[in-house]
């Protein structure tokens, strides 16, 4: 677990991850996204929306309030014993916990535990002045109930034919009792859902397709095959409505642990609203005649656990630095291995010497001519040695260095992460390399 409070500590360092007021002394298991933690999810968050309604074919999105009826999560079976977990107490410390994370003993002072007992994970909130239970309603545990009702309205407006899918990402909200392991297990999380509606007899098919593009996307984006696999759910293990579910699972410093479901969930979600709403959410085929309920295929991904495995995956850790210079450098240095496409400064414009007016203005011009572009950072505090390897934490691909032979010759050193190579280039050709190595 050292490994993880290494990272822990330099995601709040840089400014990735804080813990939510903490100058009240924290709240539990919630998170503020830094500057550059914003920038990061935000770029995953754009990865997997141009992966789904762009790349993707015949994928459109939605962004569906947190605030829906009450109906809904009755129809969905959000408020009944199914979804819940079930929990003990210690008699002697009064802590709870789940009953799968424990075995005959309180883990905390080996305490013995009450009988188990149901607790629905659904926060709840009232609507309007008076808090009473006609105006009781739900933070939504889950963002595909939103595409679920929203169903017929997206078929009807944007004239679509089976199959098809909608995506959307946004935040959603469990009463978690046991929130662990930093940002992986949290009350408020972000997610990245995909329903995708297609014929019955079609869904085992789209099932391996969507199963190979997701495990597809993590492997594209830089994830170490090594450090993620499938793992199928058995078929005791299924939720109600399952017919099959396949995990993503990545390999934190706590062990291996789910990122992203696949699942085929039949047509037991369109059926179900069909019925406790009243409306007819079925589709009809003009061209086979054929009216059907759609089954569904999902993809579901948290947006911050896929940002937690990034920058696990790309967190490495050189002994006696990596750093040429001409400082002597003998403790370990940080450096993120993120993709291009994630990182979240792409460059950084580095004055070879901070009190050289000359040298600093110049950077400074190309910095504010670089940052209407892209994310870039400007650099003049400490020895360059030390900026190389402040943005080598961040996972910065380009560091642009600016000295005494740009102002004479209009070009300056390129150097780049991964490899540490160094050369020149015109400082008027930096925009279009840029683009042509960030492939934008």
């Amino acid at each position: 677990m050292e490994l993880l409070q290494k990272i822990v500590s330099l995601a709040k360092r840089r400014g990735f991850v804080f813990p939510s007021s903490e100058i009240y002394g924290g709240f539990g298991s919630c998170y503020d996204f830094g500057p550059l933690g914003v920038e990061m999810k935000s770029n995953i968050k754009k990865a997997w929306w141009n992966e789904m309604t762009r790349i993707q074919e015949s994928v459109v999105g939605l962004d569906a309030a947190i605030l829906m009826s009450p109906k809904i999560w009755e129809a969905s079976g959000h408020l009944s014993a199914g979804f819940a977990d079930e929990l003990v107490e210690c008699k002697k410390c009064k802590k709870r916990f789940r009953i799968d994370e424990i075995k005959d003993k309180c883990p905390e002072c080996g305490g013995e535990l009450t009988e188990p007992r149901k607790f629905n994970l659904m926060m709840k909130t009232f609507i309007g002045p008076v808090e009473e239970k006609a105006s009781q309603a739900y933070l939504r545990a889950e963002t595909c109930q939103g595409i679920y009702v929203n169903f017929k309205n997206v078929l009807n407006s944007m004239r679509m034919k089976i199959p098809f899918g909608i995506a959307q990402i946004g935040k959603s909200f469990r009463n978690e009792i046991t929130p662990r392991d930093f940002i992986y297990r949290t009350r408020e999380f972000e997610q990245m859902e995909m329903q995708w509606f297609c014929h019955p007899e079609k869904a085992d098919e789209f099932f391996s397709y969507w199963k190979e593009q997701r495990m597809k996307w993590y492997l594209d984006l830089g994830i170490k095959k090594e450090k993620i696999k499938f793992k199928e759910a058995a078929k005791e293990d299924l939720a109600h409505y399952a017919k099959r579910a396949v995990d993503i699972e990545y390999e934190f410093p706590f062990g291996w642990r789910e990122i992203e479901g696949v699942h085929y969930r039949g047509d037991w979600d369109l059926s179900n609203h069909s019925k406790n709403s009243g409306q007819d959410l079925s589709y009809f085929d003009e061209a086979g005649k054929e009216k059907y309920i759609p089954h569904i295929i999902e993809t579901s991904a948290g947006a911050d656990r896929s940002f937690f495995a990034f920058l696990c995956n790309a967190y490495e850790e050189i002994k006696g630095g990596r750093t040429k210079t001409t400082e002597s450098i003998k403790e370990e240095e940080v450096f993120l291995r993120l993709h291009k496409s994630l990182a979240p400064v792409k460059a950084a414009i580095l004055p070879l010497m901070k009190n050289k007016p000359e040298i600093t203005e110049k950077a400074k011009e190309i910095y504010r001519s670089l940052k209407l572009i892209f994310p870039v950072q400007y650099d003049e505090v400490g020895s360059i040695g030390k900026r190389y390897r402040r943005q080598d934490e961040i996972g910065t691909i380009f560091c642009f260095t600016v000295d005494f032979d740009s102002l004479k010759q209009n070009d300056l050193t390129v150097r780049y992460r991964d490899t540490m190579e160094q050369k020149r280039i015109s400082i008027d050709e930096i925009p279009a390399f840029l683009e042509k190595e960030l492939g934008q």
